[in-house]
């Protein structure tokens, strides 16, 4: 090689951070057998994430400068555009989930930072050098493996894994929270906790409940201000990250995906809720509850875990067998004979489910002209502990003993025979605001206010005459915004990824399927008793 030559290509390494790998105790190889990348990676003989358990060295003087030069110029290589960290944290070469790194220039992931990993070859071979641990959220400048402190990094970080703290989410259920839009890469506006979560394939009736969910303010708290880093379930990790995603007021982009969520409940359910095939959000809900609630430690004793403190009630059932008298009517009704033995039993319940009238026989032409109605206090009346019904010879009635700070109610509006699944159409007629639960109460006065307002409304729609397994189902989810009543208060309508404010009086005009309603903490009152309001 000519003396020029020589002297070009020193001035043009030394116009470039250098990428050498600092190993102690080691001779360092010369610049020609350095920029050969390709051997150091075949002649590493290290295991592949040994490099990253040593701890590190502190570097000389002027070694920290040269880093410092390094990753000012390696910063700006930096795409936020392209991270994204919904998905499930496993290497895009080995799909191992252990020690995971993300690079912050392409936004793929890979297993180790060590001088025979896969980040270390891919800074290499594709000349991107910034990548972040996707577990400490640490960044390090690969291949030289040195960690990179810059404030800039900050917001990566948060969206990786936000923080809460009790001052920063004591006004999300507040008016207030509206008035502070949040805006992502795109300067697009927000509101965070009310924004769109992917559906994946067929998944969407996953989604409503977790929306639901992610709405009653103290599971909510809990799981945001949560910070499981010990033996907790990978399920209920992951449902406290999908949390602090959803209620992020840092996001790169104004959506979520619970792929990472959803991975986990299908290996948790052994293949019972997938992201593949339609499902029911009333066992999803059911399911979900009772395993959350024993991964926080709870047992069947009386709030044992948020969950049994948020949402368990009691309710009382009272049954009786039938008997057939001779002096009754052939159209009578049977009904509880006080002379005789009645069992009664106490039992816990997470949700309330009630029976909708059956629709008519008949329809007109059109199939869709003839919709029934139906107000919510005759369905609710099962609860009242006077109307009976009769199943397998037994009489049964039931009144609740305790009424929980949330309840869930579920209208029953699939049946199934053995040829085909039917779904009744009723329209259950109900208000936002203070639905009065007392007269399906039997409890001491001591017992807690019985006036509920609504915070949540999962709706069903479909074809005429097709059920919830078709192609056609669609699930949204009406969601409280504030609280209050009237202007404080606003509701919004989730589809997937379509957020949309919707007008109050338009939330009863669905099929209802879940609703979760919030014990008021006062009871205000007007003139004529409870304040309802309808719309």
């Amino acid at each position: 090689m000519s003396s020029s030559a020589k002297h070009a290509a020193t001035s043009d390494e030394s116009t470039r951070p250098s990428k050498r790998v600092r190993v102690e105790g080691a001779d360092h190889p010369s610049p020609h057998t350095q920029a050969q990348g390709s051997s150091i990676v075949t002649t590493a003989t290290a295991d592949r994430d040994s490099d990253d358990e040593e701890e590190e060295t502190t570097p000389s003087r002027t070694s920290q400068v040269e880093s410092q030069k390094a990753s000012d110029l390696y910063l700006d290589t930096i795409n936020r555009a392209v991270l994204d960290f919904d998905f499930e944290k496993v290497c895009s070469v080995s799909l191992s989930n252990i020690n995971i790194y993300g690079c912050l220039v392409c936004g793929k992931y890979f297993q180790g930072r060590g001088r025979n990993s896969y980040a270390f070859a891919h800074a290499i071979h594709d000349d991107h050098h910034v990548f972040i641990n996707l577990e400490t959220t640490k960044v390090y400048v690969l291949p030289d493996g040195y960690p990179v402190s810059d404030p800039s990094l900050e917001d990566i970080a948060f969206v990786l894994a936000p923080t809460f703290t009790p001052a920063s989410i004591a006004g999300l259920s507040a008016p207030t929270h509206l008035q502070k839009p949040s805006y992502d890469l795109s300067n697009k506006p927000y509101i965070p906790g009310y924004i769109g979560l992917n559906n994946i394939k067929r998944n969407d009736y996953m989604n409503v409940v977790i929306h639901s969910l992610l709405h009653v303010p103290p599971l909510r708290d809990h799981l945001l201000l949560s910070s499981y880093r010990g033996k907790e379930t990978e399920l209920l990790k992951r449902f406290a990250g999908l949390a602090k995603k959803l209620w992020n007021p840092r996001l790169f982009k104004s959506q979520v995906s619970p792929h990472e969520f959803l991975q986990e409940v299908n290996r948790a359910s052994t293949g019972k809720f997938s992201l593949e095939k339609q499902g029911d959000p009333v066992e999803f809900l059911g399911w979900l509850l009772n395993r959350l609630h024993k991964d926080m430690g709870g047992t069947k004793k009386k709030n044992s875990s948020v969950i049994f403190t948020t949402f368990q009630g009691e309710v009382r059932m009272e049954t009786q067998q039938v008997l057939v008298r001779p002096d009754t009517g052939s159209n009578e009704k049977p009904r509880f004979d006080i002379d005789r033995e009645i069992k009664s039993t106490v039992s816990p319940f997470l949700f309330l489910a009630v029976d909708l009238p059956p629709p008519p026989l008949f329809q007109d032409s059109v199939e869709k002209n003839i919709i029934p109605q139906v107000s919510i206090q005759s369905v609710l009346a099962k609860y009242d502990g006077q109307k009976t019904q009769e199943s397998a010879g037994q009489l049964r009635r039931f009144k609740c003993q305790r009424l929980p700070p949330y309840i869930i109610l579920h209208f029953k509006r699939f049946t199934k025979n053995q040829f085909v699944e039917e779904k009744n159409p009723t329209i259950v007629n109900f208000p936002l605001r203070g639905l009065d639960f007392r007269e399906y109460l039997d409890a001491p006065p001591s017992h807690p206010p019985t006036v509920y307002d609504l915070i949540a409304n999962v709706t069903h729609e479909s074809a005429a005459g097709t059920t919830h397994d078709k192609e056609s189902t669609v699930w949204k989810v009406h969601l409280r915004a504030g609280a209050g009543g009237g202007e404080n208060e606003k509701w919004f309508q989730i589809q997937d990824l379509i957020v949309e404010e919707i007008r109050k009086e338009m939330i009863v005009l669905g099929e209802t399927i879940l609703q979760i309603w919030e014990r008021r903490t006062d009871n205000s009152t007007t003139a004529n008793g409870m304040e309802v309001d309808h719309a």
